[in-house]
């Protein structure tokens, strides 16, 4: 599990919300994104040169994954892996970003790839404080618990806590299906949830 001392988790919130405070301040002398568009070099990276709002979302994610850097350089261990596991996702999520010039419509796609993205950063960590957190007995063990913590984000994103395992999931427009990374998914149900792993198992789980 992602252990964090309290310090790190002050820091990296005081950096977040001091940079949207400072963002908030400097929209208006900054209507681009977060890079130089003359060095724009794909259509998505174009549109974001030339779509306010969308460059908007861009500078706000900048921020969001700086206050990440942070909360990965001051871990209590494994710092230095954890941060650059942080470069190499980042560089994924922008490359899978970029594949937006497949979709129809180019925008939307890339306006769900900022806001899922900012959603994944903020849960796995803890940039900003949980609206709910619930603690849930999965199966038939007291010792199996699943911790979720939701966040508050434009699309709902969930911090998953089980055992040494830390994910986050996000959920599905219409229904009460939180999909994961690494194929977990999380369901929720009047007064239970079934937590579903990628080789397939599943387990019931209800609120302590």
């Amino acid at each position: 599990m992602i252990s964090f001392s309290n310090t790190t988790k002050s820091a990296a919130a005081w950096i977040y919300t001091a940079a949207l405070a400072f963002l908030a301040t400097s929209a208006a002398a900054q209507d681009g994104p977060s890079f130089d568009c003359a060095k724009a070099e794909s259509s998505v990276e174009e549109l974001l040169c030339d779509d306010p709002a969308l460059a908007a979302l861009d500078r706000r994610l900048a921020t969001t994954y700086a206050a990440a850097q942070a909360a990965a350089s001051g871990l209590d261990a494994g710092a230095e892996d954890a941060a650059a596991d942080l470069r190499a996702m980042q560089r994924g999520w922008i490359k899978g970003r970029d594949e937006c010039w497949k979709a129809a419509d180019l925008a939307d796609c890339v306006r769900a790839s900022y806001e899922m993205r900012a959603g994944q950063l903020t849960a796995l960590w803890m940039l900003e404080d949980p609206v709910e957190t619930v603690f849930w007995q999965c199966g038939n063990s007291p010792a199996d618990e699943l911790v979720t913590m939701r966040f508050t984000a434009e699309i709902p994103t969930l911090r998953l806590e089980r055992g040494d395992t830390v994910a986050y999931a996000v959920q599905s427009p219409g229904s009460s299906v939180f999909y994961g990374d690494f194929g977990v998914t999380l369901t929720l149900e009047d007064g239970s949830a079934v937590l579903e792993m990628p080789q397939g198992t599943e387990t019931r789980c209800t609120p302590r």
